[in-house]
C-alpha cells in the first residue's frame, strides 16, 4: 500500500488552525464545515466538534454539560434571562439533579433554638477587666516608684500619725511601772545631837561629797521623814556609809518601833583600821512601810558599835 497523505508530515505540524496562516492554506488547509473536522486535507481528526461529547442526564435544551451544536465560530442560543444554562447550570437546577439544603449558621438559629453563638458578652467582660489590671498595676508602680531615700521620707508621716493614735512604748511601759520610789543624802536628813555635817573624807558620793560625822556615841540619830509611798507593803532601805577599818551597828526604826535586828555596819570594804577613805560601802535592811509619809531613824544606842558616816539613803520595792 502506498501511504496515503496525511496531511502535515509531522504531529506537530498537524495544526488544526492551519488555514489561518498562509503556508497553511498553501498546503490546502481548510475551515471546518459542518460537524466534520478543519484542517489540512486527510489529517488525522484530533479533536472532536464542541458539543459532540455527551454525558450526565438529558435536559430540556440537550445533554447535561452539552454546547449546544452550532456553526463554528457561532454563539449558541441560550435560554432567556433567569431560565437555566445547560453550560452552567448545577445539578440541583437539573431535573432529577440532586436537592440541596440551606444548613443554618451555628448561633444563628433556625427556630427550633439549635445552637448559640459565641459569648462576646464575656469576652468583652474579660478584656475590660485584663486592661483595668494592666492600669492598676501601672499606677500602681508610678506610685510606688523612687529611690530608697523618697520612701524613707514618705514613710516618716505614716509612723508620726500611728503614734499619735496609739500610746507610745515609754508610756505603755512607763503605766506598769511604778514610780521611782524617794532616795536622799545628808543635806537633807534631820540630825540628832552631836551629829553634823562634813566634807574633808573623799569617796562620798552626795552631792558636793558632803557627808553625816559624829555619829560615834550614845545618842547620836539620823532621821528620814520620807513621803511619796505608793502602798503600804514590804520595802528594802539601802543604805551608804563609811567605817574606819573596824566594824560597827546601829538601832533601825521605822514609824516609832525599833527592829528586832541592829543595823550591820561591817568593815565590807576591808579598809584598813583609821581609814574612812576607804572605808566607803553599803548595806541594806528589810522594812514594812505605809502607804504615804514614813518615818525612818537610824540611831546609836546602848550596845551599839557606833562609828561610821552616812553618806545616801534610798529605797526599793519588796525585800531581797
Amino acid at each position: 500500500m502506498t501511504p496515503g497523505n496525511n496531511g502535515a508530515s509531522t504531529p506537530e505540524e498537524d495544526d488544526p488552525f492551519g488555514y489561518l496562516y498562509a503556508d497553511g492554506q498553501a498546503n490546502g488547509a481548510t475551515p471546518p464545515s459542518g460537524g466534520g473536522g478543519y484542517g489540512y486535507p486527510g489529517s488525522v481528526n484530533r479533536v472532536r466538534a464542541v458539543g459532540e461529547r455527551k454525558y450526565g442526564q438529558q435536559t430540556a435544551q440537550g445533554t447535561y454539560g452539552q454546547q449546544t451544536t452550532a456553526p463554528y465560530g457561532q454563539v449558541p442560543q441560550q435560554g432567556g434571562y433567569g431560565q437555566p444554562n445547560a453550560h452552567y447550570g448545577a445539578p440541583e437546577t437539573v431535573p432529577g439533579g440532586a436537592q440541596t439544603a440551606r444548613t443554618p449558621m451555628p448561633g444563628h438559629g433556625d427556630g427550633g433554638g439549635r445552637g448559640r453563638g459565641p459569648n462576646t458578652k464575656g469576652l468583652l467582660i474579660g478584656a475590660v477587666a485584663v486592661v483595668a489590671a494592666v492600669v492598676i498595676g501601672i499606677s500602681v508602680a508610678m506610685l510606688g516608684g523612687g529611690d530608697g531615700d523618697k520612701k524613707g521620707d514618705q514613710a516618716g508621716p505614716t509612723a508620726s500619725t500611728a503614734q499619735s493614735a496609739s500610746p507610745t512604748e515609754s508610756e505603755t511601759k512607763g503605766a506598769d511601772t511604778p514610780a521611782e520610789l524617794p532616795k536622799t543624802d545628808a543635806k537633807t536628813l534631820n540630825l540628832g545631837a552631836g551629829v553634823t555635817t562634813a566634807s574633808d573624807v573623799k569617796g562620798a558620793k552626795a552631792d558636793g561629797g558632803v557627808y553625816v560625822t559624829g555619829f560615834n556615841h550614845v545618842g547620836a540619830s539620823i532621821t528620814w521623814n520620807v513621803s511619796g509611798i505608793p502602798k503600804a507593803g514590804k520595802y528594802t532601805l539601802d543604805i551608804n556609809y563609811g567605817v574606819p577599818g573596824k566594824d560597827a551597828n546601829a538601832t533601825l526604826t521605822v514609824n516609832g518601833t525599833a527592829q528586832d535586828r541592829p543595823l550591820n555596819m561591817k568593815n565590807f570594804a576591808q579598809a584598813a583600821e583609821g581609814d574612812y577613805e576607804k572605808g566607803w560601802t553599803n548595806t541594806w535592811a528589810d522594812i514594812t512601810l505605809n502607804k504615804g509619809t514614813n518615818t525612818i531613824q537610824i540611831s546609836c544606842a546602848d550596845g551599839n558599835q557606833c562609828d561610821a558616816n552616812f553618806d545616801q539613803l534610798w529605797l526599793e520595792s519588796g525585800w531581797k
